[in-house]
């Protein structure tokens, strides 16, 4: 080996698994963690907002307006006013991203579900559909696309913004970048920023993935 500084394949292999918090694996696994967590919860929280927004149409407006005020704040200065609360944990960069994420998520579900035609939904009500089966077997598969659409964009931030907690000591591969700044180093900056579009890319893959396998008739009307 030289006597200088190690090349990029030698730092990520001495870095990947030291046993400590600070390691590459772990930092993934965190970054993981505080994406995956707010997609989840902001999907959970969306469906049934959306499904009331579009019942009653009075709701929609206050509701997209308020997600949208939140949107438009910084996030750092949301995870400084979370610490007081949450500590310098993941739970404070969480709760900002899934806010975030409900901002997209909300609209999408409102509109997937406006984009049901109306002899659809008579035709499942003629049919002897109850709302609940009307809506899970007819309503919510036709507004697949339109959902994972909003969902592939709210994947692809997330994963992107959870960067920004570095700042605070919980930033998963954002870590790295906060690193090569206190000690100028290149290695790091690169795994962290191929680390962080590696897992946009393979988050937007399995979401295409996934729309393609609920939306089957979508593919054999491009066929036909």
């Amino acid at each position: 080996m030289s006597d200088g500084p190690p090349t990029l394949w030698e730092w990520f292999a001495r870095n990947w698994d030291t046993g400590r918090v600070g390691s590459i694996s772990n930092l993934l696994g965190d970054h993981l963690v505080m994406s995956l967590v707010p997609i989840v919860v902001a999907l959970a929280l969306s469906l049934p907002l959306g499904l009331a927004c579009v019942r009653y149409r009075w709701l929609y407006q206050p509701t997209s307006g308020l997600m949208n005020v939140i949107y438009a704040l910084p996030s750092l200065p949301l995870f400084m006013l979370l610490i007081s609360v949450t500590g310098l944990s993941q739970t404070t960069v969480i709760i900002p991203l899934t806010f975030y994420a409900m901002a997209v998520l909300i609209p999408s579900v409102v509109d997937g579900l406006a984009a049901v035609p109306d002899h659809v939904r008579q035709s499942a009500v003629a049919m002897g559909f109850t709302p609940v089966r009307r809506l899970v077997q007819v309503e919510l598969p036709i507004a697949t696309p339109v959902v994972l659409a909003g969902l592939r964009v709210v994947a692809v931030s997330s994963i992107s913004l959870v960067s920004v907690g570095a700042l605070i000591g919980q930033g998963g591969l954002g870590m790295l970048f906060t690193r090569a700044y206190q000690n100028p180093f290149l290695p790091p900056v690169i795994v962290g920023i191929v680390g962080i579009v590696l897992l946009a890319l393979v988050a937007d893959g399995l979401l295409v993935l996934a729309q393609r396998l609920l939306t089957p008739w979508v593919r054999a009307r491009r066929a036909s």
